[in-house]
């Protein structure tokens, strides 16, 4: 058993249960203890992909996270976000940076050729080239491979990919290119109700780990949103999100899985992709206060 769990049990001794507060409680020893990672975008709330990102803004950002996270990870190397990992390192996270692919062949060149040169200049611990691209359909495994391949060549530290679980098995070649598999492992998104959700995000690990053949593997994003519309039985409200986020973390801390949860902030510019669910997956919301604890 883990640290934080065994300073949750000693916390709890001899009190009469209460889930609102207890999950409140152990919420903030896992935190305080601090987690493994959190993805992190920096925009505040009016922005979106393509907002002005100062340093100033990313750093009072990260401030707030550095408390209770070991790592973060970014999303992209241009618009401002190539400013994130090494503000991120001045201040003492590890970061797992993102290279952003789509079907812009030179705009993709760009985003990895800036994460080599952050990486060549210490700013990056692990790199994430593309980031769902097969699940968009946006590349071709050939094409994902190769750039992968071309990123280990240039960045001198492991590079691996995200996506969803299941298309690193559909997709060898993918697998078989990465250093370290980086699986994102969403039961609210496959409509899974919160009674079983945790076993279903295992059973995703764990088929992430088969398809890796041995390679480290990483879970990347999982989360659940505290607000918006139902998907299927998945139902998003503040008992069901705490509920998932001390399941996973507390499980994934116990066998030394890292763990990237999504998100940190809330982030309003998110329902145009996901409807309104999009802006509720933070830990923290909007204006950076904490919503669980």
């Amino acid at each position: 058993m883990s640290k934080v769990n065994n300073k949750y049990l000693q916390m709890a001794n001899n009190r009469v249960y209460s889930p609102e507060r207890d999950s409140s409680e152990h919420i903030k020893a896992l935190l305080n203890d601090s987690i493994h990672g959190i993805c992190f975008s920096p925009y505040i709330e009016g922005q979106e992909p393509g907002s002005d990102i100062t340093e100033a803004q990313i750093e009072a950002r990260l401030s707030i996270l550095k408390p209770h996270v070991s790592w973060i990870r970014t999303f992209s190397c241009s618009e401002g976000n190539e400013l994130i990992p090494a503000v991120a390192k001045r201040m003492g996270f590890k970061t797992l940076v993102g290279a952003w692919l789509d079907e812009d062949l030179d705009k993709n060149q760009e985003e990895i050729d800036t994460a080599i040169a952050m990486a060549k200049a210490g700013e990056i611990d692990l790199l994430a080239v593309g980031n769902e691209v097969l699940l968009r359909e946006e590349l071709t495994d050939d094409q994902l491979a190769d750039y992968i391949n071309y990123a280990k060549k240039e960045a001198g530290i492991p590079v691996g990919y995200v996506d969803a679980y299941y298309l690193f098995e559909n997709f060898p070649k993918v697998a078989d290119a990465c250093d370290v598999i980086m699986a994102n492992c969403y039961p609210f998104w496959e409509g899974i109700g919160i009674e079983h959700a945790h076993v279903y995000m295992r059973d995703m690990y764990y088929r992430a780990v088969n398809a890796g053949k041995g390679k480290p593997v990483i879970v990347s994003e999982t989360g659940w949103p505290n607000k918006g519309t139902a998907f299927g039985a998945a139902i998003p409200n503040d008992a069901n999100a705490k509920q998932y986020f001390l399941q996973t973390a507390t499980w994934t801390e116990s066998l030394g899985i890292p763990l990237f949860y999504f998100s940190s902030f809330d982030e309003d510019w998110k329902v145009g992709d996901e409807g309104d669910v999009g802006a509720y997956w933070g830990l923290w919301d909007k204006s950076g206060k904490p919503k669980f604890w």
